[in-house]
């Protein structure tokens, strides 16, 4: 199982939003009108709580620049405000993958019935392939 993560705000007047022109096939449309958004988040500058802003930096994620600022481009709908509700998911799926912690797994021991009972199946296989083996008379 894995340990609740308690509720992450994001307050939306820390994302900054850019129209930009999307690339890619499009017709006309797509010379015309910036429907295309770069979403930008600096981490820093955040109300993220701290731990979070750590694990966010420690993420290996090419969204990610050097400098702490996320880097988001959403272009895959037609409409701005589409991309934009796109970029915002894509955001929080992330921070939500940083205030994940998984519970540390302790080690057990098989049970006693467990170990027989895979000595017993390999013991019953062995015994099929030695029944493969040539016939002699």
């Amino acid at each position: 199982m894995s340990t609740p993560a308690k509720r992450i705000e994001l307050r939306e007047d820390e994302v900054e939003f850019i129209a930009i022109r999307a690339q890619g096939a499009g017709g006309q449309n797509v010379n015309k009108v910036s429907n295309a958004i770069h979403l930008r988040f600096v981490i820093a500058a955040s109300s993220l709580p701290d731990e979070l802003k750590e694990r966010l930096l420690q993420t290996r994620d090419q969204r990610i620049s050097a400098d702490g600022v996320v880097i988001i481009k959403a272009q895959a709908h037609r409409s701005l405000e589409r991309n934009r509700l796109d970029a915002l998911s894509r955001l929080r799926e992330l921070i939500a993958r940083a205030a994940f912690i998984p519970t540390p797994r302790r080690a057990t021991r098989p049970t006693r019935g467990s170990q027989l009972r895979r000595v017993d199946g390999k013991v019953r296989r062995g015994a099929v392939k030695v029944l493969r083996g040539r016939v002699s008379e």
